[in-house]
């Protein structure tokens, strides 16, 4: 059972702010993969990203972007410290991108295509139906309009994620 509340078909408006900075909006003419996460599960991100498929690599149409939730209370040194753990977790998510896109010829630096989001207090969680819970893990795929085209509480096959997004 999947606790998020959010609805298949019905179009959502989520802001986010990566830890580099960049602001990002779920409704934005993207196809945006959303994997929704704690500390303990952050593999089970990594191995959604395995599974993005060929064309999405590289793809301005497409992006994948990790909201990592944080339990509890930190204070401001603590959240600036997390966040540089999570830069540098991203610079080596990224260097593992950049031999897929060598791979495949892709002439472009995976790190500008590497997003992860902060969620300190729980906010963008609860936008996205969830609690921060130790258990937490959520993908959703977002159409080019916010719509919710997909969303499981595991990691999909790379079919299952593929098929939904050549959804739209």
């Amino acid at each position: 059972m999947i606790r998020a509340e959010l609805t298949l078909g019905e179009k959502y408006r989520i802001n986010l702010v990566d830890v580099d900075g960049h602001t990002f909006s779920i409704d934005d003419r993207q196809i945006t993969t959303v994997v929704l996460t704690t500390q303990s599960n952050i593999d089970k991100a990594r191995a959604v990203g395995d599974r993005t498929p060929a064309f999405c690599l590289g793809n301005p149409t497409y992006r994948m972007i990790t909201v990592l939730a944080f339990e509890g209370k930190h204070s401001k040194p603590v959240r600036m410290v997390l966040t540089s753990l999570m830069r540098r977790r991203l610079d080596s998510e990224a260097r593992r991108l950049q031999t897929r896109y060598d791979q495949l010829k892709i002439v472009r630096n995976a790190r500008q295509d590497v997003s992860a989001v902060a969620d300190f207090d729980g906010t963008i969680t609860t936008q996205l139906g969830a609690q921060p819970t130790s258990a937490l893990f959520h993908v959703l795929v977002f159409g080019r309009n916010g719509e919710l085209l997909k969303q499981w509480n595991d990691v999909p096959t790379a079919e299952d994620l593929a098929a939904a997004l050549k959804q739209n």
